[in-house]
């Protein structure tokens, strides 16, 4: 079973509630089936894991219900973490690295968010990447916005000019893998 870090979901909880508020979170967790509903309702642990399918259910609420759909807005959610993150305590290294240090370290950082999920990261040409998780599911798909989220934005800080990223190997295929393809200028 493929499992998060409570560190993710409490930041995804902290962000509906500072853009939304707690009446929008209390919709949301109102929809939520009981295994999720108890996880969000009860006291999330930072360094607990837990279900990805429970963190993937809340996500496609917060999107239907608080954004129309548009699943756009987990790729520019995830954007506003890695921001405050990089622009705070974690500035140094996106400013001193290069774009292929970057996406390592974006990849390694991801690995540890997830379990059972090992991700390998190729650079195939000069100014591109791929960067392969292993063990995502079909319903595991909007997690794609959020890793170009943070992807993108950890580029664009670290000065790289027309990033370019896209699913090769979408996670709703359904295969072994999930395949991000990066490029850059």
């Amino acid at each position: 079973m493929v499992q998060i870090k409570g560190s993710a979901i409490k930041e995804t909880i902290n962000q509906v509630l500072r853009r939304f508020g707690e009446d929008a979170l209390n919709k949301i967790l109102g929809q939520l089936d009981g295994e999720a509903r108890a996880v969000f309702q009860g006291e999330i642990f930072a360094s607990s894991w837990y279900p990805l399918d429970v963190f993937t259910r809340f996500l496609e609420l917060e999107i239907k219900l608080l954004a129309s759909g548009n699943e756009e807005m987990v790729t520019r959610g995830s954007e506003a973490v890695i921001e405050r993150q990089l622009r705070g305590i974690y500035k140094a290294f996106v400013k001193l690295g290069s774009p292929e240090f970057v996406i390592k370290r974006i990849a390694a950082v991801h690995a540890t968010y997830f379990e059972g999920v090992p991700i390998e990261v190729h650079h195939p040409a000069p100014r591109s990447a791929t960067v392969r998780y292993q063990g995502f599911q079909k319903q595991h798909r909007i997690m794609g916005f959020a890793i170009i989220g943070f992807f993108k934005k950890a580029l664009e800080i670290s000065g790289a000019k027309n990033v370019a990223l896209h699913f090769a190997v979408p996670i709703d295929d359904g295969k072994e893998y999930a395949e991000l393809s990066i490029s850059w200028n």
